[in-house]
């Protein structure tokens, strides 16, 4: 096979998602993958050394592209900490019910990569609960919110919606009413969140 023009993992990681999406986690390979992009499949072990370092890469690519608009909610100090959780996990919510509804193949085939790479997994967890420590911390300093350990609070607040995130609930992401349900779920965390 030619080795063809040079490659970055960018492209290797953009040819694995759409190899993915047409055979599944269960049939992909690198070498399908060479094949997609036209080079041998040695060029790809260049940039990833086994199939399971660009699977998983794949998977930590997929989960940031998500995770990257929460950033931005959560850094967001112009929104009173109440109304930037609530927005937050909304905004996780829509995240999560589009990926599913725009691409259900590749949602299928991340929740198998996730479940195989829990270390991908429990860094998106860790990222996603200090998202919501910064907030809860933010509300301590302004006195909306009390709380003795805003890192505690923030597990039990992700744990809590856990229906509205984790992929083992997606098939209720759909389901009439689930906007609603999650937006009674954060007027009643944030009303406990308050100072008594």
């Amino acid at each position: 096979m030619p080795s063809g023009p040079a490659l970055d993992a960018e492209t290797i990681l953009t040819a694995t998602e759409d190899v993915l999406r047409r055979h599944g986690p269960a049939k992909a390979t690198v070498l399908d993958v060479a094949r997609a992009l036209g080079v041998s499949h040695a060029s790809v072990y260049r940039h990833f050394p086994s199939k399971a370092a660009l699977r998983e890469a794949v998977a930590r690519r997929w989960l940031g592209r998500a995770r990257a608009p929460l950033a931005a909610v959560a850094s967001d100090t112009r929104q009173a900490p109440a109304e930037r959780l609530r927005t937050w996990l909304t905004t996780l919510f829509a995240a999560k019910r589009a990926l599913l509804s725009e691409d259900p193949e590749l949602f299928a085939t991340y929740r198998v990569l996730t479940a195989e790479h829990s270390s991908v997994a429990a860094d998106h967890v860790a990222d996603l609960i200090e998202h919501l420590r910064v907030i809860i911390a933010d509300g301590v300093t302004s006195g909306d919110f009390a709380s003795p350990d805003p890192t505690a609070t923030a597990r039990t607040v992700f744990d809590a919606t856990v229906a509205y995130h984790h992929p083992a609930h997606a098939p209720q992401w759909q389901t009439p009413g689930a906007e609603t349900a999650l937006e009674a779920i954060c007027t009643l965390l944030i009303d406990g969140l308050r100072p008594r």
